[in-house]
């Protein structure tokens, strides 16, 4: 999320419930979660370019938005692996893309620096009104699934401490943190715990190649920052802590688009079909299609053309 984090490969299967099961089984074809720019389809509406930040529920979320809009007859350049939130935002501003998915409480907390609003509506409202007064472009409709920051440990850890919430992380004398380098100075991670939690017992532990799931198996970190969609999220063998005080924001997604493009029938096109995808992208789904590309190594375009199909979008 910021988003803030590159994925890790998660290394657990779980059941996948409704259609996106046929998601599973997917042969791999095309696709790339490579720095790349790459482009589909033509037609007489206006040119899309959709950038993705650097991890693959991003990609998948390209493809997912530029699929749907070559179906229905846009030109689509891809820009993928651009960068953090912070980053892709700046190529946002500068017009080297167009359309880019972003998750409404980063915009709000992370980009608009607002006080952290108090519910999921509100976040979309605060978002929505940052991107329209600062960015000159339109937040579309969020979708059902959110992808927030998690405080995860192992269950036996959390129950060995008595830990439930993470105001419960005050009881400790110390303990640790693992997360992407930028983690530290964003308030929606280490820096919104010590401020808004006033955990000053915290240490922090930056992520290099090593999921965080895999330093918590080998007992290098008390916690880390898990997200979740995260497959792993399901394993009873990891617990999430109820964020008391709602530092990680409510994370729905929703495409940022240049208002310029949304003028004129094609506009009214581009708006509706990006609001159908969004509309289909429930956490479960979203579960199913990031354990597609961790675990069953499916790549986003090929995971993104088969959901589209299975929901009557492509």
């Amino acid at each position: 999320m910021v988003r803030k984090h590159t994925r890790r490969a998660a290394k657990a299967a779980f059941a996948v419930s409704f259609g996106v099961a046929l998601l599973i089984g997917l042969v791999a074809c095309g696709g790339s979660s490579k720095k790349a720019t790459t482009s589909s389809s033509t037609g007489s509406n206006p040119a899309i370019t959709i950038g993705t930040k650097n991890f693959a529920e991003e990609f998948i979320l390209g493809q997912l938005y530029g699929q749907a809009l070559a179906v229905k007859g846009f030109k689509v350049t891809y820009k993928n692996n651009i960068g953090s939130s912070e980053v892709i935002d700046t190529a946002f501003k500068s017009g080297k893309i167009n359309v880019y998915p972003e998750y409404t409480g980063v915009i709000a907390l992370d980009l608009a620096k607002v006080k952290a609003p108090k519910s999921a509506a509100a976040t979309y409202r605060a978002a929505q009104t940052f991107e329209k007064q600062k960015r000159g472009a339109t937040l579309l409709k969020p979708t059902p699934f959110y992808d927030s920051d998690t405080f995860t440990m192992l269950t036996s850890t959390a129950k060995k401490d008595g830990l439930k919430t993470m105001s419960d992380l005050s009881k400790l004398k110390s303990f640790s943190y693992a997360a992407l380098p930028e983690c530290d100075q964003r308030i929606t991670c280490i820096l919104g715990m010590k401020t808004i939690y006033h955990l000053e017992n915290i240490k922090f532990v930056p992520l290099g190649n090593v999921s965080v799931y895999t330093l918590l198996d080998q007992g290098k970190a008390t916690g880390g920052d898990g997200f979740s969609t995260d497959p792993l999220q399901l394993d009873p063998k990891y617990t999430t802590l109820v964020d008391d005080k709602h530092i990680f924001g409510f994370q729905n997604v929703a495409p940022v688009v240049k208002s310029s493009l949304l003028s004129g029938s094609s506009g009214t096109l581009l708006e509706q079909t990006l609001n159908d995808v969004s509309a289909k992208l429930t956490l479960p789904a979203m579960q199913a299609m990031n354990k597609a590309y961790y675990v069953n190594k499916q790549t986003p375009k090929a995971i993104a053309k088969k959901f589209l199909q299975a929901n009557g979008l492509a």
